[in-house]
């Protein structure tokens, strides 16, 4: 099993590492073909690799957030990050046929 983190922000790296959830891999960006059945992510997926990652047998495990509007698209530090709540919260997704 592979323990993995998605995010493209620095802040939230920081904030996983700090919160020491054992990943294995920190990555930018993910291929949803890289996931083995009963891996771990965890971070910021588009809803359709998440829904792949879910195909794949594979747990998601979605960093949340409650940011007010004008925070929005503002790089966010530790410290913000507890601000607003910051938390993993598991989804499972599937894709409607």
């Amino acid at each position: 099993m592979t323990a993995w983190f998605v995010s493209r922000h620095p802040g939230a790296v920081a904030w996983a590492r700090q919160q020491g959830f054992g990943v294995d891999r920190f990555v930018a960006h993910l291929d949803p073909a890289l996931v083995a059945p009963g891996d771990l992510v965890m971070g910021s997926l588009p809803v359709h690799h998440a829904a792949a990652v879910c195909r794949r047998a594979a747990r998601y495990l979605h960093l949340s957030l409650d940011i007010p509007a004008e925070w929005r698209g503002r790089e966010l530090s530790v410290a913000d990050l507890a601000a607003f709540g910051a938390r993993l919260e598991e989804f499972v997704i599937n894709r409607v046929e």
